[in-house]
């Protein structure tokens, strides 16, 4: 699998969290997901025990289990320590090094940084390369030695390559339109000829949207993630889907214009939301005002997104809206009018359930996202 050059379409493998038996038609690739999926959720158990948990027969799971022991991807833990009479069960758990993942976000201007997890996604080992304003095939060199460098660090098999870049990326991982890498940059094909392991591009937005559903909030619940670091983008996962649209650039409401004669934007147009409310643009006013009126702009900010995440709300009844960005802006007064203007524009029956949180950004919340996806396109694990 971790030698397959041909790796799946990267979208393909964002499927509902399978948790009931698998029906006769589904293949033995899909039992064993189940169980790495029963593992990864809910922890070390006993042969028996996955066996009620995912709804497989007990000889299913044994040979599965014996499976993925040859494949070094569960490992058994020893007898479990409890008081019921008779041989105590072998516990069974994921191996979480079994195989490493190369993870890369290229959402800073000034440098892309990576790094190497567990199947956890917990970070292992960390690198970042400086910029130096290269686009296209330049910043492809660049990113091509920050994989090097990263896969050198570990002694593990390597699942595969994730990256989270800014801007439009296809269903092929071709970025379509980024200020990180230019356009038309076959990236992910690239990546996969040069490494041969599987590779997955992805919006870094959705990335990070991933990041929070994975290991932030209830992964049960749909969820929208606001990023504001970098201009202002959003990921949205519904029923444990990534929403992309037609065109692959759902989310991207950084440049809807809110003020037809506010500042100018470098897309070309004026009062842009990301020039409102852009963590970058939001800072220089903050140290321009009195700091009598700093938390009046922040709830202004605030207001401003909230009117234009409302209609999204209504159209998907989503209940769960995450706002990442440095933490003196986004916590507190910003988070707050977000919500108080979402439900006030919504109807009860979907404001009234409502929860606005805030996570500070930093490039782990995307690392870890891209981990997640790789598991999920690669061992089914979501």
């Amino acid at each position: 699998m971790a030698n397959d050059t041909d790796a799946p379409a990267p979208f393909a493998a964002q499927v509902r969290r399978q948790r009931s038996k698998a029906l006769p038609q589904h293949s033995r690739a899909l039992n064993r997901s189940l169980i790495l999926q029963t593992l990864f959720t809910d922890g070390a158990m006993s042969r028996a025990d996955l066996s009620r948990h995912s709804g497989l027969t007990r000889p299913t799971v044994s040979g599965l289990v014996a499976e993925l022991e040859a494949d070094a991807l569960v490992t058994e833990l020893g007898p479990r320590e409890d008081l019921r009479v008779g041989k105590p069960a072998t516990l069974i758990n994921l191996n979480v090094d079994a195989f490493h993942i190369v993870v890369v976000d290229l959402s800073v201007p000034d440098h892309f940084v990576g790094a190497v997890t567990n199947l956890r996604g917990d970070v292992v080992d960390s690198a970042k390369i400086e910029v130096d304003g290269a686009v296209g095939d330049q910043a492809l060199n660049r990113i091509i030695r920050l994989v090097e460098r990263l896969a050198a660090t570990t002694s593990c098999r390597l699942l595969g390559i994730a990256v989270g870049c800014p801007g439009v990326i296809d269903e092929t991982g071709t970025v379509l339109d980024s200020v990180a890498l230019g356009g038309g940059l076959p990236l992910q094909r690239q990546l996969a000829e040069h490494f041969r392991l599987p590779v997955h591009v992805l919006n870094d937005a959705n990335v990070a949207a991933l990041g929070v559903h994975a290991f932030e909030v209830d992964p049960t619940r749909d969820v929208l993630v606001v990023a504001l670091e970098h201009g202002v983008g959003t990921g949205m996962v519904l029923g444990g889907r990534l929403v992309l649209g037609e065109r692959y650039a759902a989310g991207e409401i950084g440049h809807l214009t809110i003020d037809e004669d506010g500042e100018p934007c470098p897309c070309g147009r004026r009062g842009c939301l990301e020039v409102i409310i852009g963590a970058d643009h939001l800072a220089r006013r903050l140290d321009a005002a009195p700091v009598a009126d700093r938390a009046g702009l922040l709830r202004s900010a605030g207001d401003t997104l909230g009117r234009v995440l409302a209609p999204i709300v209504s159209a998907v009844n989503i209940t769960e809206i995450v706002v990442t960005g440095p933490a003196d802006l986004v916590e507190g007064p910003l988070v707050q009018a977000v919500h108080d203007t979402v439900s006030a524009r919504t109807l009860a029956s979907v404001g009234d359930d409502l929860a606005v949180t805030a996570t500070s950004t930093n490039s782990d919340l995307i690392l870890r996202g891209g981990a997640a996806f790789l598991l999920a396109a690669e061992l089914g694990v979501s």
